[in-house]
């Protein structure tokens, strides 16, 4: 794979469109992701918080470290400190976590809220129901070190095109709800993370501004 290639054609491809890349870097080695650091990119998602915090120590400071996995809440401890966005929070108590967690370490975590839009079950996320209710939980609006910043949603896993654009179309409708509507000041919707290697066009055509890509960098999973 010619790393620094991809990461030069995925912005020049994305720039225009005002969206974002994260190089999903689990399971690669430094060695790779340093080519894609070499190669201007700066955001690099890991799914793993263990993998996340070992390979945090080895790349210079200027990366901007997203959680994009699932996060236990007994995890975000270690993490807490630079982790620059968590993807996938997808409960009142993992919030609960993540602003005890960023009042010990003195600063405000920013998060995107996991929508569940995929038709399978393997995957997290609030109902778009759910969502709504937390986005309006006073409990939220009074966590002081938890900066709500978006929502992220990861599509069915499906050669069919029209259904993962209508599961992506579904997320920007509630992006825009929430973002029509009067919120507290810790939650802005500013990023839609939708998209990934087989689907990110889909996904950039209908309002992600965060696309996560591993494969189509790095080559296939190990």
């Amino acid at each position: 794979m010619d790393i620094k290639n991809n990461i030069k054609q995925f912005h020049d491809y994305l720039n225009p469109n005002s969206c974002g890349l994260v190089a999903v870097s689990k399971t690669k080695p430094i060695s790779l992701i340093r080519e894609a650091y070499d190669a201007g990119q700066r955001l690099f998602g890991e799914n793993k918080v263990q993998e996340l915090v070992e390979k945090s120590t080895q790349l210079p400071d200027d990366v901007e470290w997203h959680m994009i996995g699932h996060l236990q809440s007994n995890k975000v401890k270690y993490i807490a400190r630079f982790v620059s966005l968590i993807h996938a929070a997808d409960s009142l108590k993992l919030l609960k976590e993540i602003n005890k967690q960023g009042k010990k370490v003195g600063r405000v975590i920013h998060c995107l809220l996991q929508v569940h839009i995929a038709q399978e079950d393997t995957k997290f996320g609030l109902s778009p129901q759910e969502l709504m209710e937390l986005v309006g939980l006073p409990a939220v609006a009074e966590m002081t070190h938890v900066k709500i910043l978006g929502l992220m949603g990861m599509a069915t896993n499906t050669p069919n095109e029209d259904q993962v654009r209508e599961e992506f179309k579904g997320l920007k409708v509630l992006f825009d709800q929430i973002s029509a509507s009067a919120t507290p000041s810790n939650i802005e919707m500013k990023e839609l993370s939708m998209g990934m290697s087989g689907d990110y066009p889909i996904a950039v055509q209908e309002g992600s501004t965060l696309v996560r890509v591993g494969s189509a960098i790095f080559g296939a999973r190990n």
